[in-house]
């Protein structure tokens, strides 16, 4: 008889091995989980990536943000009731080990952590060459190592530091795109005091081609341009998991993320190409966010966006450093990684897990100054597409462990999927859609990004499948060993 998945006791703290310190602490305040949650589904690439997806799909970009933002909302919703019921700093790996199997969290695990030491690399040349562009003096490569060392030194210090950092580092971001935001829609409306652009208008939505200039087919294009920049909208379920009150973080979290991406994704998408004509070349050239404050007459534009941008930056590798550690821990924990990965230090912080992870973003670092056009740009196209195999695992665990859930602890159900199993079936689908559709997208990379990531997501997979045939291998050895004893036992 086949044994089922049960769910473990629920709590915001990690138990470590006894002498390795005293597990994770509950070091985050609600208003750092608060910020996390908002901040967390602000990218740089919304501000840095918009632009080609403006000038690619016209105004219609914005069907593409919906469309993504829905499935985002979905997703979310089937996170948010599996971590409301079993919090915890392994999230969606955790919760696929315990619905689908040790291969399954073994392998979106890494899979995940990957992605996001990638990102570090990423997101600290970005803020580089903004550094270096404020101060010339400083190299490129200098500014790296930086800001690398700085948001490392955070990480170690505590949990609670990394929440301060993030809640004034998302602050910013939030603060500035509400303010974006509010200014731009009485721009549009024409109610702005002292500005009467003659670009601006609820025209630019029609005109200059129509609504789908390129046609309908553009929506699809401008989805794999948008999709990657919504990453990072989970992260407030792994942090809850060192929150005081964990099942109230995540659902508060789950429950605010429709008016988050309303809000920060589809409102300042709208007030860009209400603002700007989608064909102007300044979209592309400057970037769709500078343009807009450009068509405004607001003075210094260029400088306050690369404030913002690097305010972006700084919170994105903040996280990711978070992120990928805490995903270390808790494959640590499970067995999917050196056992040193889940000790913790007297502050409850994991030191090895985040040393490990930032070790191989300054490696990717290098790679990024030594060899852009081969080896990083292998590392990035083959982690572009791990944002929806998370999503696509995350709808495979929700349809068996809601199963789990009601039959062992109802009562742990205070988030709800929304028409289950039907709506988490129909997101399913259309995951597989975009990365089927991505497979014929030659402009864009789309086709090589999936399948790098496929082939990466392979050896994954045959390292999670060896090791679980040797497992079990090892496990029916010890068996057969203990079942020989017992038969040897002399008897009276």
């Amino acid at each position: 008889m086949t044994s089922q998945p049960t769910l473990p006791k629920t709590g915001s703290a990690h138990a470590s091995p006894p002498g390795h310190g005293s597990g994770l602490q509950a070091g985050l305040k609600n208003r750092h989980l608060t910020m996390i949650a908002i901040g967390g589904v602000i990218g740089a690439g919304l501000f840095v990536g918009s632009g080609a997806g403006i000038a690619t799909a016209g105004p219609g970009i914005l069907l593409s943000y919906a469309l993504v933002g829905t499935l985002v909302v979905l997703v979310m919703r089937m996170l948010g009731e599996m971590s409301a019921a079993n919090p915890t700093s392994g999230s969606f790996s955790a919760h696929a080990d315990r619905a689908l199997g040790g291969w399954a969290g073994f392998s979106i695990g890494w899979l995940y952590w990957f992605f996001w030491v990638v990102v570090l690399a990423v997101e600290a040349t970005a803020g580089a060459k903004i550094l270096s562009g404020w101060v010339p003096a400083v190299p490129q490569w200098g500014w790296a190592l930086i800001v690398m060392v700085v948001l490392t030194a955070t990480n170690l210090a505590s949990v609670g530091s990394y929440g301060e950092f993030e809640f004034w580092f998302a602050g910013i971001k939030v603060v500035a795109i509400s303010a974006f935001v509010v200014i731009g829609l009485l721009a549009v409306f024409g109610v702005l005091p002292g500005v009467h652009s003659d670009k601006a208008g609820l025209g630019n939505l029609t005109g200059h081609g129509g609504f789908l200039p390129h046609g309908p087919g553009a929506i699809l294009t401008g989805v794999l341009l948008v999709v990657f920049s919504f990453m990072g909208s989970e992260i407030a379920t792994l942090a809850a998991g060192e929150s005081e009150d964990p099942q109230r973080a995540v659902t508060k979290s789950t429950n605010s993320i429709i008016w988050r991406i309303g809000v920060f994704y589809l409102g300042s998408v709208f007030v860009v190409v209400a603002l700007v004509p989608w064909n102007d070349k300044s979209v592309t050239d400057k970037g769709s966010y500078v343009a807009a404050l450009d068509s405004l007459g607001i003075a210094h534009t260029g400088q306050i966006m690369n404030f913002i941008v690097l305010t972006s930056v700084l919170s994105c590798l903040n996280s990711g450093l978070y992120t990928a550690s805490r995903m270390a821990f808790s494959l640590g924990e499970r067995g999917d990684a050196p056992k040193a990965f889940a000790r913790t230090n007297g502050r409850g912080v994991p030191v090895a897990a985040i040393t490990a992870s930032v070790v191989f973003g300054f490696v990717a670092v290098f790679f990024n100054y030594k060899f852009p056009n081969s080896v990083f740009l292998f590392l990035v196209n083959s982690s572009g597409a791990v944002a929806l195999f998370v999503w696509l695992v995350i709808c495979l665990s929700q349809l068996r462990m809601r199963k789990i859930i009601q039959r062992e602890a109802p009562e742990k159900l205070v988030v709800k999927m929304w028409l289950y199993p039907y709506l988490t079936w129909a997101a399913a689908g259309l995951i597989v859609f975009v990365l089927g559709y991505m497979l014929t997208d030659t402009a864009h990379d789309g086709r090589e990004t999936v399948l790098l990531s496929l082939l990466v997501a392979a050896i994954v997979l045959v390292i999670a499948f060896v090791r679980q045939r040797a497992g079990n291998g090892r496990a029916a050895v010890a068996a057969r060993a203990g079942a020989e004893a017992t038969e040897n036992v002399p008897v009276g």
